[in-house]
């Protein structure tokens, strides 16, 4: 776990996130954990994994397993094609790819600007969800990686022999 989920994100005085669009909502990771951006490129499928799995790819000698958010979150197949882009991140000792409609920006906050995810549903699982940050009129979901996909990391080491 990265040293800065590991703490409450309102004690933290200044943190950096990669953000990116699946669909219309806007989302963002801890720039701490990305590695690449990288663009989309055809993966090779694994059997027994779930829909979200696009598959794997060799990356400079890496087996890299990419998720489709879109697929995740339960709005069904990204129709990846050129313009989508593949997020490079470190989930603990774990390299894999989330795949993304387009990257948007980088954004630096106060951890006093990251507010608590709503009682009410904002459209994905909250479990999943980290914070809210609203800025230039617009909210940004911020991303727990490490939960989102904690169970699928299991599932790549028990499918690829990296």
């Amino acid at each position: 776990m990265s040293t800065a989920t590991a703490l409450p994100l309102s004690s933290v005085s200044t943190m950096q996130f990669l953000t990116f669009t699946v669909g219309k909502e806007e989302f963002g990771v801890d720039i701490m954990m990305v590695r690449e951006v990288k663009g989309w490129s055809e993966t090779t499928h694994l059997p027994n994994t779930p829909e979200y799995l696009r598959g794997v790819l060799n990356l400079r000698g890496i087996i890299i397993p990419i998720f489709d958010l879109r697929a995740r979150f339960g709005g069904g197949l990204t129709d990846a094609n050129e313009k989508n882009v593949v997020v490079i991140i470190a989930v603990g000792n774990r390299t894999l790819g989330i795949l993304v409609d387009t990257v948007s920006d980088i954004l630096t906050v106060g951890g006093s600007d990251i507010k608590p995810s709503p009682e009410t549903s904002i459209g994905i699982n909250e479990k999943f969800v980290s914070g809210l940050i609203a800025v230039e009129g617009r909210m940004v979901v911020l991303l727990d990686i490490e939960v989102l996909l904690s169970g699928d990391v299991q599932l790549i080491n028990d499918n690829v022999k990296a």
